[in-house]
């Protein structure tokens, strides 16, 4: 297998929770692009069928599944869902998350676990149902933050937990089905990247915590989603338990 070809993902299934916007979709296109056939789910069916159209534009087939990744018994149909199309799943992207900034005086316990449900919880419930029935070889691949690493300037208590928790997640299941299942479990810790979520920052906010950014800039989804691809496929075969970071040197200021 030549260099380029290891990228390669041709006729593996690919999960993608978070799929209907975002860097959902740019993951999407890219596992699309790199051969996979993709199992497409968020909570908000029509949009996620935008995304099914993209993807099989590109030559993949594709399903959609409504799913709140909160819910383990819909993280456990969404698998099933796969299976019955498709027959095995190969990679799972725990890309769901959502984001909030309130002061943590005043965040209530509803606003708090909210995001723990889904960015941290989702992200278990969907591996756990992913790792019942994946083969040797398969990958999860799940979507922390910077903001798991260093702070933002922002109050985002349950957000930056849920992504720092995230990264204990992933050297836990690496260390558990490595060996045992031969399955591989990295995180991607993003830095600004254009998504709903930074659409809501505050006005100013980037340009400002953009200064710590040293090739100074935000980053491309694209540049994102080759990580990905990366991680996913054999060229990164043997990494395991690692949190990779793109975030053009943000934390290293």
């Amino acid at each position: 297998m030549s260099v380029l070809d290891s990228f390669r993902l041709d006729g593996q299934v690919a999960i993608v929770t978070g799929a209907s916007s975002g860097l959902g979709v740019a993951f999407a296109q890219a596992l699309a692009e790199a051969g996979a056939n993709l199992v497409l789910a968020a909570r908000r069916a029509d949009r996620l069928e935008e995304t099914a159209e993209m993807v099989r534009a590109l030559g993949s087939k594709t399903i959609t599944v409504s799913t709140d990744v909160a819910d383990p018994a819909q993280c456990q149909a969404m698998v099933d869902a796969a299976m019955a199309e498709f027959g095995k799943v190969d990679l799972l992207v725990n890309n769901a998350g959502v984001g909030t900034a309130v002061p943590a005086t005043r965040e209530t316990p509803e606003q708090f676990r909210a995001v723990i449900d889904i960015n941290l919880n989702g992200s278990y419930w969907a591996a756990q149902a992913c790792g019942r029935i994946m083969r040797p070889g398969s990958s999860i691949i799940n979507i922390s933050s910077v903001l798991g690493i260093t702070t933002g300037g922002l109050p985002q208590a349950a957000y930056a937990s849920s992504k720092a928790a995230i990264i204990g997640l992933t050297r836990d299941l690496a260390q558990q089905w490595g060996a045992r299942k031969g399955i591989r479990v990295n995180a991607i810790a993003p830095g600004f990247f254009a998504s709903e979520m930074t659409h809501q920052y505050p006005d100013g906010y980037l340009e400002s915590e953009g200064k710590r950014v040293v090739l100074g800039r935000t980053g491309d989804p694209a540049e994102l989603a080759a990580t990905l691809v990366w991680l996913a496929s054999a060229a990164g075969g043997y990494v395991t338990g690692q949190t990779i970071v793109v975030d053009g040197g943000l934390t290293i200021t």
